[in-house]
């Protein structure tokens, strides 16, 4: 499933709402979307959201009741794999939240009543990456997009609509409008998303990142070009960004799907 599925993500375990630590916690966009249930074992509810593709920075708190027993399971779909799964179109998913039956009926029927009984993290993957694997319904495919999502991706992002129409062999109308029925944005918000992970992944791993190289790699049209797009999506300057990272990359749980 690691085609489809970055990771399974949540709490190792239920805890008490307000004994975490409150600080502020701000989410980047990733090209992923999110399917997350907040399991409330005191009040004995489930709610379950599908969050789509995010092209801006939010914080991110807890809202529940003090004192209530709590836990979280999330899906992390890449952007590409989400229609595979989803059991109606994605136009107007970005930047919100849903709930998971309008389009994840299938999964949630099946889901939803297990995560009372199992409280682990890596109980809980197991069971939702079984789940995927018995899926029996027909995975929604398009070449179009897939061929399109390849050149992108390939490219570092460093794409224009009408290079990525002429690559694909269609018009920029037809292609624009694949790709908010199958993504839920648009292929230059989507390129210009895939270049900023891509950038931002430099800067984490790469000791000796230079910004003037990152210039020209990426295909900015110069350094105020590039720092004016990093602090747009990141919402703080890269020299913050990186200090804020390293500081909280430990408050970060994932469980990544086997292949």
């Amino acid at each position: 499933m690691a085609r489809y599925i970055r990771c399974f993500w949540g709490s190792d375990a239920p805890y008490l709402s307000g004994e975490k630590d409150p600080s502020v916690t701000v989410v980047v966009p990733d090209t992923c979307a999110d399917i997350i249930y907040y399991i409330d074992h005191t009040a004995n509810t489930v709610t379950g959201i599908f969050c789509g593709i995010n092209d801006t920075s939010f914080v991110a708190h807890e809202e529940a009741s003090p004192g209530h027993l709590l836990s979280v399971f999330a899906v992390r779909f890449y952007a590409w794999s989400v229609y595979a799964f989803s059991e109606d179109h994605l136009k107007g998913t970005l930047n919100g939240c849903y709930d998971v039956q309008s389009r994840f009926g299938w999964l949630d029927r099946t889901l939803r009543p297990q995560l009372f009984d199992i409280h682990s993290l890596r109980e809980r993957s197991h069971i939702a990456e079984n789940i995927f694997r018995r899926y029996h319904f027909p995975l929604r495919q398009h070449d179009l997009i897939d061929n399109a999502l390849t050149q992108i991706i390939r490219q570092k992002g460093d794409l224009s609509t009408a290079g990525l129409a002429k690559g694909c062999s269609i018009s920029t109308r037809q292609l624009e409008r694949s790709f908010h029925e199958y993504i839920g944005i648009t292929p230059k918000k989507f390129c210009n998303l895939v270049r900023y992970q891509c950038l931002w992944n430099e800067i984490l791993r790469d000791p000796g990142f230079c910004i003037l190289d990152a210039v020209c790699r990426y295909g900015y049209t110069d350094q105020s070009h590039l720092m004016r797009e990093f602090k747009r999506y990141h919402t703080m300057d890269i020299k913050k960004a990186k200090r804020y990272a390293y500081n909280n990359v430990g408050n970060i749980q994932y469980s990544h799907s086997d292949p």
